[in-house]
């Protein structure tokens, strides 16, 4: 395992907080963020400056090298010097494609700041937008790096005026973005102002960039990176990289203007620790205290194949240590810390101890999970953890899988268990009716990865079903009342079903409002921004994870608090899987009106609750008129006007529909949606149509309903898929 000279240097200045920096680098897909990581690792003796640019050191998965993405999120502690003075830098590269976006979630967690690399010429794209909207939710201050600059003298042969413009646009549209997305305490202080250096222009390829002061200071301005693409002569750009080299640059830029811990955490906890602040782990978290209680949030695992689980995350206070007692929150276990090390690309560096405020790599948690909360074995009676991450999107998209070869079998489902704790996003689950393994991914991109990585990494080759996109059920109006009756006839409740309205899905899909919340306090968010009756808000009983609610308008029944927790596992049963497809029921309120239960334990246990509110339930979304909701995919199409026309026909082709249209010079911008089911050959019919001219990118946009003329046909497949009844089910099947 190679040792670098910087690892010793970096382990000794951990213990400083105010010379640490957390930081990630974010961006669309193949804006240059992996590039930018290779020149950073170079300038700290990682890797060799000749091969940095093309080595894409971070992307160490042999998926990666083949596709030229980025599917995980890669750790890497940097050593810098700045007017003589050590600075240590932890990094993550993260991915840019939509598929992956929850490895960037997870990773800005952990970090202070963030670089933001933009194409000069492709500008703000729809990822771009995201990835800034969650760095700046987890407060999280971006830093703007302006790269590829390169390419607006060779390909749109700009003059130094026409190219300061360009760059003053893409600012403008970044500052746009953090007007909107910044909370109103921020918005002012993290701006992006070129004249103050927290903006960097560049070419990572080419190993070069400056910030406005930097250029200044040594004499550099637009001119001399126009000269330098305009010869032939390859020197000239080797001159602007020994003269503004990329990484001083961007690594003073990090540490000028992203926060050090003890700053951030002041205001980066009360945003993140949901649990009182008051109490001693709340306290040493707000100060980074070393010498405070261990507290610590995972937010990667990685399953070593010689060392058995890795844990990576940020240590908010305490000190980490091997041979220390812990207590996971989120699994309610007691752990041993075995080993603790820092990241340095694929490998680890072991170290004695990581202090809080640095990112550390944990042996010995088997138990632990991506954002889990690990604290001090002292403190576990304490009540808080770190509030659950929010992802952009959810999976919608299964195929079934089985091994090759028979054998494999239980191989195959030990690798899947692996792959699903390596990536939280990715669902494994057995449909029990058919007994297949299904694999449920962010996007087709995403379940192929996978795959691949089942094969490349344990070794198993399988076969797959075509992709399947997932459905929710759901209804357009409002039932009466109807009684399910046990088989025992003892049991009777009466329940009728109503869809949620907008708002309220919307609180519950962000994460407003959650079922552990005080009801008087939720019922208040209810009552304000939903419209919801402040009564019947109070005596909401649970939220499931498919934005659901179920409201107990019952008073005075005998015996209904002894088999609450019963009837609860019934609702959540029945909402799992509805009557229509058997997909999962989304945004509906469930309210139950009355209820008779048995006064003897034997005659109402979960044999006779469960079908009872089953029935109920089913009876009364078939007389609501049900419908299924489908994924739809947010298209953000870059495309010469001449092919405009081209794109249009390809998108009412896929049901598609075109929510605005701009133009810039030659280029139009199109803002479409489209089902998923629609886009599986997508982006070969757009390169087909436009000639290899259309750039694009996508992100989950929502649920919507599918139109009634094919809505039969889909169900009538969905069920023969399943294995279910042709015909559809009736009222009359779930009533006694």
């Amino acid at each position: 395992m190679p040792k670098y000279k910087t690892s010793e240097q970096v382990l000794s200045l951990m213990k400083d907080r105010t010379r640490v920096r957390n930081i990630g680098i974010i961006a669309h897909v193949d804006h240059g963020k992996t590039t930018t990581s290779d020149q950073l690792l170079a300038a700290s003796g990682i890797i060799s400056p000749k091969v940095a640019g093309e080595a894409l050191a971070l992307d160490y998965l042999s998926v990666e090298q083949q596709r030229g993405i980025t599917v995980k999120a890669a750790n890497v502690s940097l050593y810098h010097e700045v007017e003589g003075k050590g600075y240590v830098i932890n990094l993550i590269d993260t991915p840019g494609h939509v598929d992956f976006s929850g490895r960037v979630t997870r990773s800005l967690r952990v970090l202070d700041g963030s670089i933001v690399v933009v194409d000069s010429v492709e500008g703000v794209m729809t990822q771009t937008e995201t990835v800034l909207r969650q760095s700046l939710e987890e407060r999280v201050r971006p830093i703007l790096f302006v790269n590829k600059v390169d390419r607006l003298v060779k390909e749109l042969k700009l003059g130094p005026q026409e190219m300061m413009q360009k760059l003053m646009d893409i600012i403008k549209e970044v500052n746009n973005l953090i007007n909107i997305y910044a909370e109103p305490e921020l918005k002012e202080k993290w701006s992006i102002n070129p004249t103050l250096g927290n903006v960097v222009f560049g070419s990572a390829k080419d190993r070069w960039g400056f910030s406005i002061p930097m250029a200044q200071k040594k004499g550099i301005n637009m001119k001399h990176v126009i000269d330098a693409y305009s010869t032939t002569d390859k020197t000239k750009i080797n001159e602007l990289a020994s003269q503004v080299p990329i990484n001083e640059a961007l690594l003073d830029a990090v540490i000028k203007f992203v926060p050090n811990p003890v700053d951030a955490q002041k205001y980066r906890i009360p945003k993140i620790w949901k649990g009182d602040l008051d109490n001693e782990l709340a306290k040493a978290m707000l100060n980074a205290d070393p010498n405070g209680p261990v507290v610590m949030m995972i937010t990667d695992m990685k399953v070593d194949p010689h060392a058995g689980l890795v844990a990576t995350g940020r240590v908010f206070s305490g000190t980490i240590r091997p041979g220390s007692e812990v207590w996971l929150v989120n699994a309610k276990a007691p752990q041993k810390v075995l080993q603790v090390s820092i990241y340095m690309g694929q490998f680890r560096e072991l170290a004695d101890e990581i202090p809080a405020g640095n990112i550390a790599a944990v042996l010995g948690l088997e138990r632990a999970r991506s954002g889990e909360t690990l604290i001090d074995m002292r403190f576990k009676d304490l009540q808080g953890s770190f509030e659950k991450l929010h992802y952009v999107s959810e999976p919608v998209v299964t195929i079934a899988v089985e091994p090759k070869n028979p054998k494999d079998l239980t191989k195959m489902i030990d690798a899947l268990r692996k792959l699903s704790i390596e990536d939280p996003n990715l669902v494994v689950k057995i449909n029990e009716e058919t007994g297949e393994y299904l694999l449920s991914g962010m996007g087709f991109l995403h379940v192929e990865v996978s795959l691949q990585l089942l094969k490349d990494n344990y070794g198993v080759d399988v076969v797959t079903t075509p992709p399947i996109v997932v459905y929710r059920e759901s209804i357009r109006n409002k039932s009466e009342v109807f009684e399910g009756k046990s088989p025992n006839k003892h049991n009777k409740f009466y329940i009728s079903v109503e869809p949620l309205n907008e708002k309220t899905v919307e609180l519950i899909s962000n994460g407003t409002i959650k079922e552990d919340m005080d009801s008087k306090e939720m019922a208040k968010i209810l009552r304000d921004q939903a419209e919801w009756d402040y009564d019947e808000a109070k005596k909401i009983i649970a939220i499931d994870e498919n934005v659901n609610v179920l409201v107990d308008m019952t008073s005075g029944v005998q015996h209904l608090r002894e088999i609450i927790d019963t009837m609860l596992q019934g609702y959540r049963l029945a909402m799992r899987e509805g009557p229509l497809a058997h997909e999962p029921i989304r945004g509906v309120k469930v309210v139950l009106h009355d209820a008779v239960i048995h006064e003897d334990p034997a005659h109402r246990g979960p044999a006779q609750i469960y079908p009872a509110v089953r029935n109920a339930i089913f009876a009364s979304l078939l007389m609501a008129r049900p419908t299924l909701l489908e994924p739809l995919q947010k298209l953000d199409i870059r495309v010469p006007m001449e092919f405009v026309g081209n794109v249009t026909a390809v998108l009412s082709r896929k049901r598609g529909k075109i929510l605005n249209m701009t133009q810039s010079g030659s280029v139009a911008r199109v803002l479409a949606e489209i089902p998923v089911s629609e886009s599986y050959e997508l982006a070969s019919d757009l390169r087909g149509s436009t000639g290899g001219r259309a750039f694009w990118g996508t992100e989950f946009s929502k649920w919507a309903p599918v139109p009634d003329s094919i809505l039969t046909d889909v169900i009538l497949k969905i069920r023969e898929r399943k294995g279910l009844p042709k015909e559809l089910p009736k009222v009359e099947d779930f009533l006694s």
